[in-house]
């Protein structure tokens, strides 16, 4: 895709964070493979707190174990972003030095966050009106043709709603309902991968 001049847009979940797969996709990100990534709060969320105190969801992303007060760090991870007045000006001011977001950020990956009701903080970035984050996910959709889904069934179930048929979808999780949803909602150029 990138070869012939198209883009490419990833919508991702928390997992990506959780079981450290960020690594790999801020390669994909660094090496030009990824120009929108279309997700909910929590991925920037986590993702930040995962590069302030190494954890995400509070469990030590190294050893595995829970942190004794690591259920915290994703509220002061949040915190700390607010003060900064959002992701950009966090990478900005120095604050906020690595992960998935400085990535996009440095690599001018345009990204939208679109929120939820259960949404802690919520970061700066989120947008919290829901009509007008389907509007930005479909502005960033506009010019894509090939949409990688990462762990995430609302947001990739809804991206695929909004694709014309000519787009290419990898779906990639671990729940089979996930990639059944999607063929089933009328997305059947779907390519499922349930791993």
């Amino acid at each position: 895709i990138k070869a012939s001049g198209g883009t490419n847009g990833v919508v991702a979940g928390p997992l990506i964070v959780h079981t450290g797969g960020a690594a790999y996709f801020q390669e994909l990100i660094r090496a030009g493979f990824v120009d929108v990534v279309l997700a909910g709060h929590a991925l920037a969320v986590h993702d930040v707190e995962q590069a302030f105190f190494g954890t995400s969801l509070g469990v030590d992303m190294n050893t595995g174990k829970a942190i004794e007060g690591g259920h915290r760090h994703h509220m002061r991870a949040i915190n700390t972003i607010c003060r900064a007045g959002g992701l950009r000006p966090a990478v900005e001011q120095g604050v906020l030095t690595s992960g998935l977001m400085y990535e996009c950020i440095r690599h001018n990956v345009d990204y939208v966050l679109a929120g939820s009701i259960r949404d802690d903080g919520p970061l700066p970035d989120t947008i919290m009106d829901l009509r007008e984050a389907q509007d930005r996910y479909a502005d960033a959709l506009q010019d894509v043709r090939l949409v990688l889904a990462l762990s995430t069934m609302l947001h990739g179930i809804g991206v695929g709603n909004m694709l014309p048929s000519w787009v290419k979808m990898v779906c990639v999780d671990i729940n089979p309902a996930v990639v059944t949803k999607l063929a089933d909602r009328g997305s059947s150029q779907t390519i499922g991968i349930v791993t």
